[in-house]
């Protein structure tokens, strides 16, 4: 079409700019041919003018419609040239912040400088299995597009990816690895991924280094072939290397550093096995500092070191090797410290004792003298002589330098062949995936060598990346038949040949290597004089004669010919190398061992940098010649051998970009990222792609885009003829498109003009929809006026009129009203008057008073206090005189007994005085020795006196002391009334001052009272407005504190329901990890059969193993994990027997096996541990009782349970008396009256009574478990706390709130005190039962031993025992009880007593019913037997003779009473097995005979086994049962029809062993029938748990089934397929193929999903499968179906639109309506789609302003912060009338979003099953109902 049909007004275009490389325009005037300049509009609103050129007259490259911007394929663009590449690039980038865009068959690959969540597992899974074009663009999806097109097509793939350094080329490749390594399944058994990443830190260790452009920057090429097997397993992997810079060794640029491993060996220089290697700094090394900058920032190199040799471990280098390759590092910077000085022009000299060269020398094992002669000297040979010659100082530094970089040159490859080493694999390779990680195009302001090399190499892979880029194009037109026209594309062969052919650069080089006197300046004049006329790429710089210039692919470049020479030849003195060959250092000797075999040539260098390529393994005899090879030589043989791999697979492309030179995260820099695309082909794949027909459509998705330009008649049933028509009509020149077998192809630009040709249709739709509506809005808006303009003015007027009639009479209201306010006014005034002088009046007179009363008051109180202070002094004087007269008396009395015993001292002196004294003395002696001995009898006396009053006089002794206590107050009370008195009178002074200040007061206060009295009056009426306010504030006090309450009532709510569902959740998480445990269980144990089979068909067994089969019923161990054991012996046997296998596997598994089992045990305890908790949560409060009550209960448990297993086996003894009885009915030794008879009648009787006597018994323990429990309960209940509201409005003030507040303070004190008082007494009594516990355990132990002697004995004798056993008990209980004091254990022994006799009185009862039964039962067993009698009567011959007379008796028929179970023979298990499970067909099952049926046949089997106590029968049947079950779901695993059927036998059957236990909690919604049919010998509590395993087994397997099943059809039936047609129509696509959202046959709809969700709830309901578990089923398939579309939504760009959310929520309306249909809204399926609803709804709300963004907030709930995010980034209009989403509006959604606290993951993981529980459902058919029908093949089974 013409250009002015394109450049009009209002057009965009983009035109060249200096800082933005393109800058968008929009045109101000049409375009007309022959203008010299366009009129522009820069988007920032300046107007230019264009110029054109006036030779070319081209015009700007036209820009795409906004609806194309952002695609995820560059050749879906319209206009594809460079601004629209880079254009679509940065919006993809910083706008929508994805990193990943298809360039036709190139993955562009931009570094974000920043960690992203999508390349976790679950982003693995979503991409595993897809095509590479219906997801977004993603590392993940080229591999796996190659390693589909691995197993698709047998042929080996590779990977390239380039970029320059810092591009992030070495992630990519770990990532795709890490890809392959997952999907292949064998990501937990090669482990090659894992050792590939473990050689990562050694290989940057030894490659990457810092510059200026990147600290981690890989110095060196990697191609990494990943082998696999025949199943595409990895099974190993091999690394080759090009291009290390060994220059880097010697010399670094500023800013620059060596390989980080010199820096790692000098920061863990001060380790003590380091010590040896005299390391230091890195700035004391002349290799490591040169770039004067040995840190980067944020990295630790001693901690790097650390990484790198737990690296070396796990790669199986040990730490001598590791320190060997230490001492070679640390010589090399040793070496580069040694001091070469001039001593003349031609020669150097080393100093002598020169440190580093001697620390070098010990560390290299060699000798100082060689080494320092051999850098000084060199050795020349000639045909007939050798000359040693001494060299010059500036050649001995370079053959210095030389020697070091070969030596870790070296090293690197020793390295390298170890890894490989690790990686490698004893396996056969099948095929392979080769990632290929190597330089990008180079260009510096200086290029020498390395870039020549690297542009060379880079060269090779552009041309053939042009040529499979061709060849592609070309299958494409060929397969769609349309004409081939060559399509003109670049092609670099020429280029090529200039470096490579004949005469070539390379070819030049080598032979100036050859020359003598060979320079770079005389290789650059050959160059000129060879290719400057001759090759139109190669040029001569204008100021240089030393440089030249190749027009590469990308750019030009002009390389420096200095140095050239020398790092071609790359030479190294052969005496050093011979020096070091002879080196006592192991390491080093096997480092150069084969020197002559490799491909570097040895000699001196000079130059700065040098390149080394991964050695080839040689043939010998080729030595020499290898030898001699120069480094162009080699580089260009090894190119060679790399294109020839790549040429042998199929290449896929992977361009890494670098957007900026600072690292910044998501900052772009056009002119950074416009170098790198030229440099790396994907502007020539766009230029290719436009040179034909880059835009290429199916014909239905045209007609379903365009088919608004086509009008009714132009639509016919032919899409193809349809699309043709309408083209023919819309484009006038037929070579801007051509018609392919399926597709359109169409010319670069003819989209755009197709889409402004549908924008304008509907813009013109538009503006005739806009037109009409606002037509009828304006009408529908002007009726609306006028019909309100007549109303206003019909309201109008009344109100005007009523207003007059209300006026007339509120003026007649007012007169009267006036009349009586007046007369009121004036009656008020004069009664306000009255009583007034009324109350003057009355105040007056009562003051009076009250003044003459005071008067009179006061005067009596002062004559009765002068009475009693006149009576208190005459009394004190009274005293005074007393208190002298007795002093006076004293005095005199003193004084004559003073005298008096003067007089008598005296007299004492005198002689005849004693003898006076003396007279008599001898008859006093006598009387006093009568008087001792009386003194002595009546002293016995009072001492039997005293004993006997001693008892008496303590009591008494008690009585005083209370007494004295009591005197003692009395006396405290007096002093206290003593200082009263005192007190009364200080208190009558200080009344007396107080009532002269109160005199003076009194008539200031009555001058006070008046003006008092008017301000209270004013007060109260103060007071009654505060009042009023108050009991204002005290209502909305009142209703505040109410909702305050209810809100804390509902907070408290809220938290109780958050604890319960956080319990929930927990308990479902131990459930899901316990049942995923079982699943990872199972596969291992698959695995475990596989290995054993492989193992058997490998090595035929001579014989067979038999396993022990007599273990006793009572073994605890599960029969469960029985078959595992068997099959661990069965493995060891074949290992015994399998020698040369590999085993490391099978060991492995079963180690992983053990662990499993161990993690599941634990896991299974921690699940119990949990659900005991949540248990305990609820009845925290009843703990204490149950402790209380646990001692009794243990031991009423075991007496029920030792009566209850002997009533099993007296009721066993019973049938098996009774068989015996009928099996010799015929028999004339047991004929009636026979003494047999009478035995066994009366063994009968015995047994019954026996069996009766026990099941009273039980039946008593059973009720008294019953009554203790409803008693728990009950208290549990009533010791709940209750919530009593409180009646807060009965406050009447806010100091009532504060008293209510204090007095639940004191409360709650009170409270805890008396806790805590109670737990000190609940530990007493916690002693104390303990030791009645003890106690009672013993004498439970005596009661056990008594009652096996009493079950020796016979029947009669065991009542008298038991009586006689009692009555010795209580006898030794009573003695023991007289001797004791304690009077409470006095009343709980009467209590005890009182309880046995009231249970030997209820059993005395139960003993009269049991006589009357057994009565009733002799009745009818005498019946029987005279019908015995009867019978065998008639069976007489007729020649005998009967003595007896024959009695007439009736015979009635009666049906036989079946049990309910079903007889087999022990040969008969297999086979019943056999047409049971193993070959019985669902489908007829289901469709003809009763649901479950298979699992009431196997428990009424299981039913007769234990019934004739079969222990071997009961374990073997089971067993064979279960491993049938996984026998048939292994091979019929994939069958939903199967795995339906038996996951609903297999709950059927383990809730027939709950129905059935005999447990109370099971037997409640029996029938007293069912009850009869209980298991009596056996307790299946085990096996009950092994069957839910086994069904949550099943469970797992039936999703999985329908997950693949529905898998499939998900993403088409929610996402492509178009339910509500016309809404959406598809975009323009590019190369990559699109799933079409048009329906073609074989596609999935809704309706597919639909049929299927029918299919499988119709399956499962004639299945009889639980509804509960049908209701889990569904919720999980919902699950499924809501992941699985909202991952492919966050994936998928192109399905991020609103006409798509559109679909998605009708297409959810179907589901729920589904749902409803079923009666299925409440098993929470519903709940499980709310993701994708949110998700739907985020895609049509609007999203701009600041409301938006908290509407949005608020509704996605159910989304995560990055799945917001993520849709809102690819959310993509449809046509231009929507509108993208801004960056800032996304950036308010994650600031408001930043508080969540969420997981970041980005996609529901698909996986997750649901913890699957089986609720109790009891059966209410009879078992003695069921009939076997004879299709099942069971004649065997006899009903019994």
């Amino acid at each position: 079409m013409a250009a002015s049909e394109l450049y009009t007004k209002y057009a965009r275009v983009w035109i060249p700019d200096a800082e933005e490389v393109w800058k968008s325009a929009e045109l101000v005037k049409d375009y007309k041919p022959g203008d010299g300049l366009l009129r522009l509009q820069l988007e920032e609103g300046q107007e230019i003018e264009h110029k054109l050129d006036p030779k070319t007259q081209n015009l700007p490259h036209l820009r795409n419609p906004d609806i194309l911007v952002g695609e995820n394929d560059l050749t879906a663009l319209s206009y594809l040239h460079e601004p629209a590449v880079l254009h679509n690039l940065k919006v993809r980038f910083i706008d929508s912040k994805l990193i990943y865009t298809y360039c036709g068959i190139v993955l562009v690959a931009i570094n974000p400088y920043e960690t992203l969540p999508i390349y976790g597992t679950d982003i693995i899974n979503a991409y595993s299995g897809q095509n590479m074009g219906d997801m977004d663009p993603h590392i993940f999806a080229v591999a796996e597009e190659a390693y589909k097109q691995m197993a698709r097509d047998e042929r080996n793939q590779s990977i390239i990816v380039s970029g320059e350094s810092g591009a992030g080329k070495t992630v990519s490749a770990k990532y795709a690895m890490r890809y392959f390594a997952t999907v292949s399944g064998s990501a937990s058994e090669a482990n090659v991924e894992e050792k590939v990443l473990a050689s990562n830190p050694i290989m940057e260790s030894i490659g990457n280094a810092k510059t200026t452009r990147n600290d981690n920057s890989s110095r060196f090429g990697k191609y990494i072939e990943i082998g696999f097997d025949k199943r595409y397993h990895i099974i190993g992997a091999n690394m080759r290397t090009y291009l290390l810079e060994k220059s880097r060794v010697v010399f670094q640029a500023d800013e620059e550093r060596n390989y980080h491993i010199f820096y790692q060996l000098c920061a863990s220089s001060h380790l003590p096995e380091l010590k040896t290697l005299k390391l230091g700094g890195a700035n004391d090394f002349h290799y490591t500092k040169q770039g004067r900058n040995p840190v980067i920032d944020g990295v630790d190199d001693a901690k790097e070191m650390s990484n790198t040799r737990q690296a070396f471990t796990l790669l199986g280098i040990n730490e001598s090797y590791q320190m060997g390759l230490f001492q070679i590092l640390a010589a090399i910077l040793h070496l580069g410290n040694v001091e070469i000085k001039d001593r003349d022009a031609d020669s150097c000299i080393i100093p002598p004792n020169n440190g580093h060269l001697t620390a070098f020398c010990e560390l290299m094992g060699v000798t100082y003298q060689d080494m320092s002669h051999w850098l000084c000297h060199r050795k020349l040979k000639t045909a007939t002589e050798t000359y040693i010659k001494t060299t010059p100082k500036i050649q001995a530094v370079n053959s210095r330098d030389a020697l070091a970089k070969h030596i870790y040159a070296k090293l690197f490859n020793w390295i390298v062949d170890h890894v490989n080493q690790a990686l490698h694999s004893t396996v056969k390779q099948h095929s392979f995936i080769g990632v290929l990680d190597i330089y990008g195009f180079e260009t510096f302001e200086i290029n020498s060598f390395e870039q020549f090399c690297i542009n060379y190499a880079n060269e090779k892979l552009q041309q053939q990346f042009n040529m499979h880029v061709f060849k592609l194009e070309q299958e494409e037109y060929m397969k769609e038949q349309i004409p081939w026209t060559l399509i003109d594309f670049y092609d670099n062969q020429p280029c090529i040949n200039l470096i490579e052919s004949k005469m070539g650069i390379l070819d030049l080089l080598d032979e100036e290597c050859k020359m003598p006197k060979g320079s770079d300046d005389s290789w650059a004049q050959k160059l000129y004089n060879t290719h400057l006329k001759t090759c139109a790429l190669f040029e001569k710089p204008r100021m240089s004669n030393r440089a030249f210039i190749i027009q590469h692919f990308a750019d030009k470049v002009e390389y420096q010919c200095e140095g050239f020479l020398e790092k071609n030849k790359d030479t190294v003195n052969e005496e050093q190398i011979n020096v070091l060959k002879a080196s006592k250092f192991d390491l080093l000797v096997e480092l150069f061992r084969d020197e002559e075999k490799a491909t570097t040539p040895t000699g001196p260098t000079t130059g700065k940098r040098m390149l080394s390529v991964r050695p080839d393994k040689g043939r010998p005899n080729q030595a020499s010649k290898e030898h001699k090879k120069t480094v162009g030589l080699q580089f260009r043989n090894s190119l060679h051998l790399l294109m020839e791999t790549l040429n042998a697979t199929t290449p896929h492309y992977v361009r890494c970009i670098k957007p900026n030179d600072y690292k910044h995260a998501f900052t772009f820099d056009p002119k950074r990222a416009v170098q790198q695309l030229r440099a790396c082909g994907v502007l020539e794949t766009i230029r290719i792609s436009a040179a034909g027909f880059p835009s290429r459509w199916t014909y239905q998705e045209f007609f379903s885009r365009y088919r608004v330009l086509m009008k009714q008649k132009d639509v016919l049933a032919d899409r193809k003829l349809t699309c043709k028509n309408v083209l023919e009509q819309l484009v006038q020149d037929p070579d801007k498109y051509q018609f392919g077998k399926t597709k359109i192809f169409f010319r670069a630009g003819q989209v755009a003009y197709l889409e402004k040709l549908r924008a304008d249709k509907l813009r013109a739709a538009c503006i005739r929809i806009q037109k009409t509506i606002r037509c009828w809005l304006a009408r529908k808006k002007y009726l609306r006026m006028k019909n309100a303009s007549i109303t206003i003015q019909r309201y109008v007027r009344g109100h005007q009129a009523r207003r007059l009639a209300k006026f007339l009479r509120r003026t007649r209201a007012a007169i009267i009203i006036q009349k009586y306010q007046r007369m009121y006014v004036e009656r008020t005034r004069f009664r306000r008057k009255k009583a007034a002088a009324l109350a003057m009046q009355c105040i007056l007179r009562a003051y009076m008073a009250r003044q003459n009363y005071n008067r009179l008051l006061r005067e009596h109180k002062t004559v009765l206090i002068q009475k009693m202070v006149r009576g208190w002094l005459a009394r004190q004087w009274y005293k005074r005189t007393l208190q002298a007269i007795v002093y006076l008396q004293c005095c005199v009395r003193r004084m004559r007994a003073k005298r008096e015993l003067k007089k008598l001292k005296i007299e004492a002196r005198s002689v005849e005085h004693y003898k006076k004294l003396n007279i008599g003395m001898e008859n006093k002696i006598m009387q006093l020795q009568r008087r001792v001995d009386e003194q002595n009898k009546e002293n016995r006396t009072i001492s039997e006196r005293l004993t006997s009053l001693e008892s008496s006089h303590t009591v008494e002794t008690e009585r005083l002391k209370k007494e004295v206590g009591r005197l003692r107050t009395a006396e405290d009370e007096a002093k206290a009334n003593a200082n009263k008195v005192t007190s009364l009178l200080e208190e009558l002074a200080r009344l007396r001052q107080e009532l002269a200040t109160t005199q003076k007061d009194k008539k200031v206060i009555e001058d006070w009272a008046e003006k008092y009295r008017d301000e209270m009056e004013q007060m109260v009426a103060e007071l009654k407005e505060q009042n009023g306010l108050l009991k204002n504030e005290k209502e909305d006090l009142n209703r505040l504190i109410q909702e305050q309450s209810q809100q804390m009532t509902e907070k408290m709510q809220r938290a109780l329901q958050e604890e319960t569902q956080q319990l929930e959740n927990d308990l479902n998480e131990e459930r899901s990890r316990y049942q995923n445990l079982l699943t990872e269980h199972l596969r291992l144990e698959e695995r475990y059969d596989d290995l054993k089979e492989s193992i058997s068909v490998a090595v035929p067994k001579p014989g067979h193993r038999r396993t022990d089969s007599t273990h006793s019923s009572n073994e605890s161990e599960s029969t469960y994990m029985s078959e595992f054991a068997e099959s661990e012996e069965g493995s060891r046997a074949g290992e015994d027997m399998t020698r040369g296998g590999d085993m490391s596997t099978f060991l492995k598994m079963q180690k992983r096996v053990t662990e499993l089992e161990q993690e599941k045990h634990s896991l299974q305890n921690e699940l119990d541990r949990r659900e005991e908790q949540f248990q305990r949560a609820r009845a925290r409060d009843d703990e204490e009782h149950k402790k209380a009550r646990s001692a009794e209960l243990e031991y009423e448990s075991l007496k029920r349970q030792e009566l209850e297993s002997e009533n099993k086996k007296l009721k066993h003894n019973l049938n098996e008396m009774r068989q015996l009885l009928s099996g010799n009915a015929g028999a004339n030794t047991s004929a009636p009256g026979s003494p047999a008879y009478k035995v066994l009648l009366d063994q009968l009787n015995a047994s019954n009574e026996e069996l009766e006597v026990r099941k009273d018994e039980v039946l008593i323990l059973r009720s008294q478990l019953v009554s203790h429990k409803e008693a728990m309960q009950h208290k549990e209940t009533m010791t709940e706390p209750m919530s009593h509201p409180e009646d807060l409005r009965k406050m009447k003030d806010a100091g009532e709130m504060t008293q209510a507040y204090l007095g639940l303070k004191d409360t709650n004190r009170l409270l805890e005190s008396q806790l805590q008082m109670q737990r000190r007494s609940h530990d007493n009594e916690v002693e104390v039962l303990r030791g009645e516990l003890q106690s009672m355990k013993e004498e439970n132990n005596r009661q056990q031993q008594l009652l096996a002697q009493n079950l020796q004995l016979p029947p009669e004798a065991r009542i008298e025992a038991s009586l006689q056993h009692e009555i010795t008990r209580l006898t030794n209980e009573n003695l023991e009880m007289l001797n004791t004091d304690d009077p409470g254990k006095i009343r709980l022994y009467r209590i005890n007593v009182l309880k046995r006799m009231i249970d030997l009185m209820e059993q005395l009862e139960k003993q009269d019913k049991t006589v009357r039964k057994l009565k009733k039962q002799l009745k009818v067993f005498a019946k029987k037997i005279g019908e015995l009698e009867v019978g065998q009567v008639e069976n007489v011959s007729p020649g005998q003779t009967v003595d007896e007379p024959i009695r007439p008796v009736n015979i009635p028929r009666r049906e036989k009473d079946f049990q309910g179970m079903l007889e087999y023979k022990k040969e008969d298990e297999l086979k019943l097995v056999k047409n049971l499970i193993l070959e019985l067909k669902p489908r007829g099952v289901a469709v003809n005979l009763i649901p479950g049926l298979p699992a009431y046949i196997l428990f009424m089997c299981l039913r007769h086994a234990d019934y004739v106590n079969d222990d071997q029968r009961v374990r073997s049947l089971l067993t064979c049962t279960i491993n049938s079950i996984k026998k048939i779901l292994k091979k019929r695993g994939d069958d939903f029809e199967t795995v339906s059927f038996w996951l609903s036998n297999t709950c059927r059957f383990l809730h027939c062993l709950k129905q059935y236990s005999g447990d109370e909690q099971f037997m409640k919604h029996n029938s007293t029938k069912q009850n009869e049919h209980c298991l009596s010998n056996f307790d299946l509590a085990e096996y009950r748990q092994v069957l839910s395993d086994l069904a949550i087994q099943i469970y797992q397997q039936l999703i999985k089934c329908m997950e693949n099943i529905l898998q499939p059809m998900i993403v088409s039936g929610m996402l492509e397929h178009e339910t509500i047609q016309g809404v959406s129509g598809v975009k323009p696509t590019g190369l990559r193929k699109r799933t079409s959202s048009i329906a073609d046959e074989g596609t999935y709809t809704l309706d597919s999903i639909l049929r299927q969700l029918n299919s499988f709830h119709s399956t499962m309901c004639q299945h009889g499968t639980d509804p509960e578990l049908i209701k889990q089923v569904v919720k999980q398939q919902f699950y499924i179906i809501g992941a699985v579309t909202l991952n492919n939504l966050l994936l998928r760009k192109d399905m991020c639109s609103w006409s798509k959310g559109m679909q998605i929520r009708y297409n959810v309306s179907q589901l729920e309506e589904w749902l409803r249909e079923k009666n299925l809204m409440n098993c929470g399926a519903k709940e499980t789609l709310e993701p994708l609803i949110q998700a739907a709804q985020l895609l049509q709300v609007k999203k701009k302003t600041d409301e938006d963004a908290e509407a949005i907030c608020s509704m996605c709930n159910a989304l995560t912060t990055a799945q917001i995010v993520k849709v809102l980034n690819l959310y993509t209009p449809l046509n231009e009338f929507e509108e993208r989403v801004s960056v800032t509006f996304i950036r308010t959604i994650q600031t408001r979003l930043r508080d969540r606290m969420e997981s970041p993951q980005l996609l529901m993981d698909t996986k997750m099953i649901y913890p699957v529980t089986f609720p109790f459902n009891p059966s209410s058919l009879a078992l003695e109902t069921i009939q076997i029908p004879t299709s099942l093949n069971l004649s065997f089974l006899t009903r019994v």
